[in-house]
């Protein structure tokens, strides 16, 4: 889950590393849509992957709106429910980019 965007960043963290500002979360987009998981996330432009939002209030029966169309960066906010990743084609894997909120630290104090 990618909510916080407060973070203390260190100098020189590579992403998905410990102590890292951002962390790359795969979503496999299938043509029926998988929902985005909860969180605020920077996407890079993916081949045949749009992303899209629920408009309905019903959500036994969603309406589905494209807020981000195929091969196109953006910011995706997602409640992990109204957000999904549908692809165009048979299947897709888009990254989405979001604060680090689960990578292990190699310890606390280490020695240098």
């Amino acid at each position: 889950m990618s909510l916080s965007p407060n973070k203390i960043i260190l100098a020189n963290a590579a992403t998905n590393t410990a102590g890292a500002y951002f962390e790359a979360y795969a979503v496999n987009a299938t043509s029926s849509g998988v929902t985005v998981p909860a969180g605020l996330y920077q996407a890079l432009p993916t081949a045949n992957v749009v992303i899209q939002f629920n408009t309905s209030t019903n959500i036994a029966s969603p309406t589905w709106t494209n807020i981000l169309a195929a091969n196109t960066a953006g910011i995706v906010w997602s409640d992990g429910t109204n957000v999904q990743a549908l692809s165009t084609n048979t299947s897709a894997t888009i990254t989405l980019y979001g604060s680090n909120g689960g990578q292990n630290v190699s310890g606390t104090y280490n020695a240098s």
